[in-house]
Formats: structure tokens, sequence, C-alpha cells
């Protein structure tokens, strides 16, 4: 097809050699494109295997990166966590080169429909639930972008019949342009990552990229209990549908008589009691609604989004159980990466919370978060960059129990001296990982390896 023809011949550099940097650049290299993989990073500090690339023909540039690496070149791509503030990008435009993200290269390489889920919370259940939803129609599914496998990876393995389902960051809608989804949700809005878009305006901004290419037979999903989100109906050129936990809506998906229930274009549909969702906490409700209100306008049958909603057991390192220990539970949240993730997490339990977080520190703002946490949590155990700053927002809120530590195994082994029933020891960082690990995952995995250990 035209699309997959695009780039070949073209010289394309790549910036970051991450998951997706790494994928996009082999990707790219196959389909007939002289590629360049450039990273700031020099190569020592890479465990990644690069042979398979190299082999490929693809030219790697790790240190230093200079104006140079722009020569000739048609197509600036940016893996997700390469900002489009970086004055190499500056100067690529000057020059009149292509900037695009690596969502943006996976859209004009998909032959598929694209569905994209966005928002500050939610994104990895509700993709992963929309994923199983879909995949109840028959159709072939590929599910991608900020969860696993890079979206130009997968972009190639969906059918023209089929979905190609995409959780989107904020950094990677910084360098769309043609990119369309054909049903987008929004989940929701709070402060994060405002250490890289500087202001909630931009913030903003970048989110509503998911929709600004919609034609008018696409679909938005919106959260109609955050302000933010519902005025975005504004801007919209698809079908608006609203989703609300809290109130009945004209028209939408909705909670009303503890049923999710959905009513459009004359049609009243019960889907599923809440009660009957496998996965707990008020925010996993708000994440079926969004779920089903996509899987609806794909065409997945209400029966059957009721049994994925029934079966669905949630996903690692979001409120993950890890283990009991002398009658207290551990939980695993490492992707709780600002405030207000960790807010839906400390929701999700009665009390009596030994909530580990800390780590490298967005700056976000702490006031719900520790406003919730002197409700909620027995001992406040903090480490990494943020300690400091968590650590004086927890004592101006009145919470005495704070325990700062130097290590996250030393985390681990004070919440399990500590704990009694009925506590519950909560991974919930509130923050990203990179000042100890490379990405949340490896911090979950860490916790839970750490937990296990203390078995008896």
């Amino acid at each position: 097809m035209v699309k997959h023809t695009e780039f070949i011949n073209k010289k394309i550099l790549v910036l970051g050699a991450g998951i997706s940097g790494i994928s996009v650049a082999y990707i790219l290299r196959q389909l007939g494109a002289e590629v360049t993989l450039s990273d700031a990073k020099s190569a020592d500090h890479f465990t990644n295997d690069f042979t398979q690339l190299l082999s490929a023909g693809v030219v790697l540039s790790l240190g230093n990166q200079s104006e140079e690496l722009l020569a000739d070149m048609n197509y600036l791509v940016l893996s997700p966590g390469i900002s489009i503030y970086i004055p190499l990008v500056a100067k690529a435009r000057e020059r009149g080169i292509t900037v695009m993200s690596e969502v943006e290269v996976a859209y004009r390489l998909s032959d598929a429909p694209v569905v994209a889920i966005t928002g500050t919370n939610g994104k990895t259940t509700t993709t992963t639930l929309v994923g199983e939803i879909l995949r109840t129609t028959g159709r072939k599914v590929a599910v991608g972008g900020n969860i696993g496998a890079a979206l130009s990876e997968q972009a190639l393995v969906a059918d023209t019949d089929g979905f190609l389902v995409a959780e989107i960051s904020s950094f990677q809608l910084e360098g769309v342009i043609q990119f369309r989804p054909r049903i987008a949700a929004i989940l929701n809005i709070t402060p994060d990552h405002l250490d890289r878009h500087r202001t909630m305006q931009i913030y903003q901004q970048m989110k509503e990229q998911v929709f600004v290419n919609q034609q008018a037979g696409d679909y938005l999903i919106l959260n109609y209990d955050d302000s933010i989100v519902r005025e975005m109906a504004a801007r919209a050129p698809g079908k608006v549908v609203y989703f609300s936990r809290q109130q009945a809506l004209e028209s939408g998906i909705y909670v009303e008589e503890e049923t999710i229930r959905l009513k459009w274009e004359g049609k009243i549909i019960d889907i599923c009691k809440v009660s009957d969702i496998k996965i707990k906490g008020g925010h996993n409700v708000e994440n079926a609604l969004a779920a089903c209100a996509v899987g609806y306008f794909a065409g997945a049958k209400p029966e059957k989004m009721a049994d994925v909603l029934k079966s669905f057991p949630g996903v690692e390192h979001r409120i993950e159980p890890v283990a009991e220990l002398a009658g207290v539970p551990y939980f695993n949240d490492s992707k709780a990466t600002n405030p207000e993730s960790s807010i839906k997490a400390l929701e999700a339990f009665p009390g009596h919370i030994i909530l580990i977080a800390g780590g490298r520190d967005k700056n976000t703002d702490l006031t719900d978060f520790m406003k919730l946490a002197k409700e909620q949590v027995d001992h406040l155990i903090l480490l990494g960059e943020a300690q400091l700053r968590f650590a004086e927002a927890a004592a101006a809120r009145g919470i005495t129990a704070i325990h700062k530590v130097n290590s996250f195994q030393e985390a681990v082994m004070l919440a399990h001296r500590l704990a009694k029933p009925p506590q519950v020891v909560l991974l919930s960082p509130a923050c990203a990982s990179y000042d100890m690990f490379n990405n949340y995952e490896e911090r979950g995995r860490t916790f839970k390896e750490l937990v296990h250990r203390l078995v008896p």
C-alpha cells in the first residue's frame, strides 16, 4: 500500500534508543529507509543488544548529539522519552525536516482503524480492557503504544478489518501530524509531566492532539465528570459521547441503579451491575465505562462486554495483589507515577495503609494526596529524590508516622516489620521511577521480588 512506501529511500534520524526507538528504527529500515538511531547517552549506559539493528543496516550514533546528525535527513522521528522542545528538534525544523513521533509513524503504517486512549490516569487498564472487548468481535486486534510493544511494531500486525488499539501519552502526542483515531477516549486530566510540558495549558493541548484530526463520522469518548475533559467537546470535530460515574446522562454511558447503562439514539442498554466488575475501585468503574463506550461504537455486543468486565483481572503494577503475609496483603501499584493516580489507589482501601511512596519528583501539587494520606495511611515510608519534599508536605498536613529510608529493600523490610492486620502494604509512589529504576515496570517487579522473599 502507498502508506508502506512513504519511507522508502528516505533518510531518517530516530532519536531515543529505548523500546520505541529501537522498534521504529528497525521497521523503517526494513521498509527501505536509510536510518540512523541516536541517543544522547553513551554506549556504556545501555544493556540493549543492538546486533539485529546493526545487521539490518541501521547506523547507531550514541553519545554527543550534534547538528551534523541532521545533514540530508528527510524525517526526524522522536521516541516518547525525547522532548519536542530540545534544541536539535528546533534545528531540524529550521532545515525543513519533518518532525514526527513514533506514534505518527505507526499511524502512517497502519492498515487498521486506530482506537486511541489517553488521559492522565487509567490509560493502561482501559486500553487493555478495550483490547479484550474488541477481541470478542472476532476481528484481529493489536494493542501497543505506551503499553507493551511499540505502536509502530503493532501497526504492521493489525489487519485492515481489525483494530489497532493504542495507549497514547502526552509525550507521544507532541509529534503527531496526521494521526486520526476513528475512536478516541480521554479519561481525565490532572497535573502531570509539568516538568516537561511546563504548564497545564500546554499539557491539555497535547492531550487534545488525540482528536484534532478526527472527522464527523469519528467518535470521541469524554469523561463528563471531569470539567476540563467535558469542555473539550466544544473543540471536537467528531461525535462526542460522554461517560459518567456520578450522574445519569441524557445520552452516553453512565451508572444508574448500580448498573452500567448505555443510552444512545433512543436505545437504552444495561451492560452489567457495578458489583459484577472484577476490578474494584471507583476509578475502575470509570475505566469500564470508557472501555464499554469504545467497545459499543466499535461493534462489540453488550453481553460480550459484560463477560469481559466480569472476568478481567486488572493489569500488572496497578493495585496488583502480590501476596499475603501474616494476614497482611501487599499490593503493587508501581504504575502510580503521579499523586492523582496514588489518590485513586488510596481510595480503593478502607484505610490502615502502610504506604511506600517517592521517586523522581514531577513537582506536582501534593495537597490532596497528603490530605487523603492523613485519613488513610498509618505509616508513610518515603524514598528517592522526592523524599524530602514529600516528607515536608506530609508533616505540614499533620502526618506524624513518616519514615525516610535510603533503599527500596529497606522500604519493603520496614513495611514488613510495621505491618499488622488489618493493615495493608501498598507501593503507590506518586512519582516517576527514573531516579532508581529504568521504568515503573522494573520498580514493580523489584517490589514483588522483595515481598516474595519475605514469604516464610
